[in-house]
């Protein structure tokens, strides 16, 4: 750097200096709020281009070296952005989202403290059935009446278990111990630090439509009330390359093109080499690749050659 030393100033973003310290309500009695941040779309390209001094300086330029950025993943210059959350989260959302461990995390103590009295409640429309296909999530719901009767238990359960933490407590057992039987949907507080690049990585994990349906609600929270204001031009990149994108295997490209000519026999024949599907007396039997290999066909407005068959 010749010359005088550049000044240095702290970037702000107006945008997101509108909802610092803010709750933002997720679930029934969950939140988000952003506490503190560094860094914002000017620090994404001003650490892409430190090996050529300041490089061009139009809002075009940027936007396409950001847009660069991500559709090829270069992703260490998106760690220069940094956020700092406050996050109220049911227990057993937040076991998955401790999973990413590349964030700084300080949780809630209930050792130290009283554990929150407030536990994520289910409404009687939102009691999920297992899922068939992903074995680990959930698909449809069930009948009214059960869920009206679920959702009793539940507040049942909850009074129930609250009122014994509280008894034990009044009778000088440690808290440490008295929070044992507590439900996982009790909720939890964290402060939540992590840089753009991890954060990203995370909403691409926990959007995906198969994620449980209540981290997927902090995740889209996330991603459409803090990143969008924080960095909007990364954000709509992320948006566009990452969640509105369609990722082709090898097979699939094999697949797909000549489905996309029309030609179905030709598509079911390289299907059944790829070993996507396999012909049975009833039909043809796919695989969970095949599953989502149709998946993607449907978002590129491509008939699937062997529907009518498959089971």
């Amino acid at each position: 750097m010749s010359g005088e030393a550049e000044k240095l100033k702290r970037i702000n973003v107006p945008e997101l200096d509108a909802i610092l310290g803010k709750p933002i309500k997720v679930l029934d009695d969950g939140f988000v709020r952003v506490i503190d941040y560094m860094g914002s779309d000017e620090s994404i390209v001003q650490a892409a281009r430190v090996s050529y001094g300041k490089g061009t300086k139009s809002v075009t330029d940027d936007k396409g070296l950001i847009r660069y950025l991500i559709r090829n993943r270069h992703t260490s210059p998106f760690e220069m952005c940094e956020v700092k959350m406050h996050l109220r989260v049911p227990m057993d959302c937040w076991r998955q989202w401790v999973r990413h461990r590349t964030a700084n995390v300080n949780e809630y103590s209930t050792r130290y403290s009283v554990a929150i009295d407030s536990a994520y409640k289910t409404e009687q429309g939102r009691w999920r059935t297992q899922g068939f296909v992903n074995r680990q999530g959930s698909e449809g719901v069930l009948e009214a009446d059960k869920g009206e009767e679920l959702t009793r238990t539940e507040k049942e359960l909850h009074d129930l278990s609250r009122k014994i933490y509280n008894k034990r407590l009044e009778m000088g057992v440690a808290r440490e111990l008295a929070r044992k039987d507590l439900p996982l949907s009790t909720y939890t507080e964290a402060y939540w630090k992590i840089d753009l690049n991890n954060l990203l990585h995370f909403l691409e994990l926990r959007m995906e439509p198969k994620a449980q349906h209540e981290i997927r609600m902090y995740a889209n929270t996330i991603n459409d009330e803090v990143v969008r204001r924080w960095c909007p031009v990364a954000w709509e990149a992320f948006n566009d390359y990452r969640l509105d994108t369609v990722f082709l295997s090898e097979a699939d490209r094999k697949i797909l093109l000549p489905a996309a000519r029309g030609e179905k026999e030709k598509a079911i024949e390289l299907a059944v080499k790829e070993e996507f599907i396999r012909k049975t007396e009833s039909g043809y039997k796919r695989n969970v690749e095949c599953m989502e290999l149709e998946e993607k066909m449907k978002k590129m407005g491509l008939e699937i050659p062997w529907a009518a068959e498959s089971k």
